[in-house]
């Protein structure tokens, strides 16, 4: 059976993305997968990488990283919840990213290869992201640029495959009769593990 893990990525448990977790781990566990989640706001981690890769070396893990961290690698599907804050995703999240996809752990450089071996390869990834912005403004006009970037150059980068993108919004003008749609339809992802 899968093991599931559901990350929040809002700041607050009190937000429509972690509604549409649980909507998520409902319909997983209905159907008999094991889910775990990470509320990265309950952690205590410095978000910000701050020599970035200097000299090869990087920051000491905290305790919840570390095991942010082995919980990843416990998972088959990991599916993230966060707004669409600025065109990306809040501070953080990003932090958190920035954090724990590190050298040995999400990718391994190897002498005389250009590209990294991707380290977590073989999971999947669902991303559910809320925004205030129309659906058709942010595909057409800003062409999904945060999608782009999140597939190619983040999670794509570390070997997660299929991954796999829910939009929500524009969420200020959404009535309760949206919203619950929005959660049935999480609901029901959740019970196909995808």
């Amino acid at each position: 059976m899968k093991n599931i893990l559901l990350i929040l990525g809002h700041p607050s448990k009190n937000s429509f993305n972690n509604a549409l977790l649980d909507a998520y781990r409902k319909g997983a566990e209905s159907e008999g997968a094991t889910v775990k989640t990470i509320y990265i706001s309950d952690l205590d981690f410095d978000v910000n990488l701050s020599d970035g890769y200097k000299n090869g070396e990087t920051m000491t893990l905290e305790d919840d990283l570390i095991k942010s961290q082995k919980l990843i690698k416990w998972a088959d599907h990991v599916v993230i919840a966060f707004p669409n804050w600025w065109g990306s995703m809040p501070a953080i999240t990003k932090g958190f990213i920035d954090r724990i996809f590190l050298p040995d752990f999400a990718f391994k450089h190897h002498s005389g290869k250009i590209f990294p071996e991707k380290l977590l390869k073989g999971k999947s990834l669902r991303l559910l992201v809320t925004m205030d912005t129309p659906k058709w403004w942010f595909y057409l006009i800003y062409r999904a640029s945060l999608y782009q970037i999140l597939k190619k150059i983040v999670f794509g980068y570390v070997g997660f495959d299929p991954i796999k993108f829910s939009t929500f919004g524009f969420m200020r003008k959404s009535t309760d009769k949206q919203r619950q749609n929005w959660i049935k339809k999480v609901m029901d992802l959740g019970k196909k593990f995808k």
